[in-house]
């Protein structure tokens, strides 16, 4: 069964999730500090440690939540339902297991559901922040969920 689509419109400026696994909050960082002028005018959310490495480097505000492990990841995830990020960036660590994997599953999977743009690394966080749609409203097709959610339950 396909499901249908509704558009939601995104603002010129957009709303930003910076998030870094541990061994990538550095790399993060210098792509941040590189981009400093392409995100100064959006809104910037991040997750603790990382919000505020990004804070102190970049000399911008950020809305910092919490901690990865202490529930930002899900933070994150919870903004994306209610339409409070417009898209993430989340330079996770393949090589490196994480106690809170279940967390970072679950946001992954929140951008995907609500079909919005995610970067895991580097190239392709270059590739969205580049893109002509990050300075200009855009109509995002999200997933209507109602037939999921009025669906009968035996």
């Amino acid at each position: 069964m396909s499901i249908p689509y509704k558009k939601m419109a995104v603002a010129k400026d957009k709303k930003v999730a910076l998030v870094a696994h541990d061994n990538k909050k550095r790399d993060l960082v210098e792509w941040a500090k590189y981009n400093k002028v392409l995100l100064a005018h959006h809104t910037v959310y991040a997750t603790g440690t990382t919000g505020t490495l990004l804070e102190k480097e970049l000399g911008i505000d950020i809305v910092k939540l919490q901690s990865g492990p202490l529930g930002g990841d899900q933070q994150i995830g919870s903004k994306i339902v209610d339409g409070d990020i417009d898209f993430l960036i989340f330079f996770w660590d393949p090589l490196e297991p994480v106690p809170h994997d279940p967390d970072v599953k679950a946001l992954l999977r929140m951008a995907v559901v609500w079909n919005i743009p995610m970067a895991c690394n580097r190239a392709s966080a270059d590739f969205i922040i580049s893109s002509p749609l990050m300075d200009q409203e855009y109509d995002r097709l999200v997933p209507d969920y109602d037939a999921y959610r009025n669906r009968a339950i035996p």
